[in-house]
């Protein structure tokens, strides 16, 4: 019964779901529609709420985007492809390679979720030589489920944000609050190992169903990326030469190292978005081993983002609508009226997940709710750091249904939204089953 139910979802899902940016533009509609008759805003306040908001994501758009870059280059250099090809050889069957698929994303997205998405996307390019018989749908699926643990990882921009000293939130909160109580806690550890364990068995689960709508594999032969052969030395131009020179690359690898090192020993070293993009720029820059190569794959990673610059403004409208016309307020308020102090974090898991659909980016989000979240969580007494991450887990677990950050996940692997989003329902089931445990118990 229930894997009819599946079945019919997938269908239906697959016949009506829109491209991402048509996605965001019926968003836009909806809310627009929303504000109009739930606030006292007029029609010219809200097209005026939502141009003045369209650029104001810039700066946080930036950061997002060098997350997204330093996690592919990083992916893409020879010794992590290296390491990915290995793995894919260990793997014989469509449940093994699907178990193999989420725990290598699921990984990746808990160091940087730029990089898990492009790991789990070569994985899924890998695994499909070596299993031809997989159900391809189902291994994308199984790599993009792996990014519910971004927002719990170390690039989740909520607990970087809250330990960013200087950050929009601190006054609210009196202070930074550091990621050993945010990320570190143990509510956080619960809730990332509890998805290692119960997403490998729902998508193996998913693996021993039948593909009622399979699809072509697409030819990643021409795309892999392969050892070119090189051109004589003797005959490179001293251009060239620079270009293909380790010495170059490791000089300029060390010199980020030694800053590293520096801010770690005068304690000014701290884990943030900054900070974070730093650390994979000149890891992958170290990787790459020479300037071409490391140039070569910032080229690539530069198609990737493409997407998401041209929809994070189309997002900024939408929160500039919902802030300026307080209706995220008002749905942030509305969970909030009926909430205990034992039922706070719980409920303001659901009113992020919520807000997520229409707000896909975590620092965005936090900027909407951080205001009413804080100052009711010192109200009723519960505790911030929870609080803060109840917001993080419930902008995560919505990413599911929100195609906005599958849009690099598709992109290296050719197919399109539709064909995944069927799979992913089970993902955000299983994953709001445990969530919503661990809020309601461990408060």
């Amino acid at each position: 019964m229930f894997n009819r139910s599946i079945q019919v979802c997938d269908k239906l899902l697959r016949r009506y779901t829109p491209d991402p940016f048509l996605f965001a533009i019926l968003l836009t509609g909806i809310l627009f529609f929303a504000a109009l008759y739930m606030t006292p805003s007029s029609a010219s306040d809200i097209v005026r709420y939502w141009g003045d908001g369209f650029w104001d994501l810039i700066p946080f758009t930036l950061q997002m985007v060098m997350v997204l870059v330093g996690g592919y280059v990083t992916a893409v250099s020879p010794p992590i492809q290296k390491i990915l090809v290995s793995l894919s050889k260990t793997v014989r069957t469509p449940g093994q390679a699907v178990i193999l698929v989420t725990l290598s994303a699921t990984l990746g997205c808990l160091l940087n979720w730029g990089l898990g998405l492009i790991v789990g996307g070569m994985m899924c390019r890998h695994v499909i030589k070596r299993v031809p018989t997989a159900n391809f749908r189902l291994l994308v699926a199984s790599a993009y489920s792996g990014f519910l643990v971004w927002h719990g990882g170390f690039s989740g921009s909520i607990p970087l944000t809250l330990a960013t000293p200087g950050n929009f939130s601190e006054q609210m909160v009196g202070g930074i609050i550091p990621v050993q109580e945010t990320l570190l806690s143990s509510l956080n550890i619960c809730a990332v190992l509890g998805l290692f364990i119960l997403l490998p068995l729902a998508n193996f689960w998913l693996s021993r169903q039948e593909d009622i709508n399979p699809v072509s594999v697409p030819n990643f032969d021409a795309e892999d990326l392969k050892a070119e052969a090189s051109t004589p030395q003797a005959s490179l131009s001293p251009a060239e030469k620079i270009e293909k020179s380790r010495l170059v690359s490791y000089t300029i690898a060390g010199l980020g190292g030694a800053y590293l090192i520096i801010q770690g020993f005068s304690g000014k070293l701290s884990l943030n978005l900054n900070s974070l993009n730093f650390i994979f720029i000149f890891a992958a820059i170290f990787l790459h081993k020479t300037p071409e190569s490391f140039i070569k794959a910032i080229s690539e990673a530069a198609k990737k983002v493409g997407p998401i610059l041209l929809q994070f403004p189309f997002y900024a409208g939408i929160m500039g609508m919902m802030v300026s016309s307080n209706l995220a307020i008002l749905v942030s308020e509305a969970f909030v009226t009926i909430s205990t102090a034992e039922t706070f974090p719980l409920l303001t898991f659901y009113s992020a997940g919520l807000l997520n659909i229409f707000v896909p980016s975590g620092g965005g989000q936090w900027a909407i709710q951080a205001p009413v979240v804080l100052a009711a969580a010192k109200e009723i007494g519960t505790n911030i750091p929870l609080a803060s991450m109840a917001v993080a887990w419930g902008d995560a677990w919505t990413n599911m249904l929100q195609p906005f950050w599958a849009l690099p996940l598709l992109a290296v692997s050719g197919l399109h939204l539709r064909d995944i989003i069927g799979y992913c329902l089970v993902a955000l089931l299983v994953s709001g089953a445990l969530l919503s445990i661990l809020f309601l118990v461990m408060v």
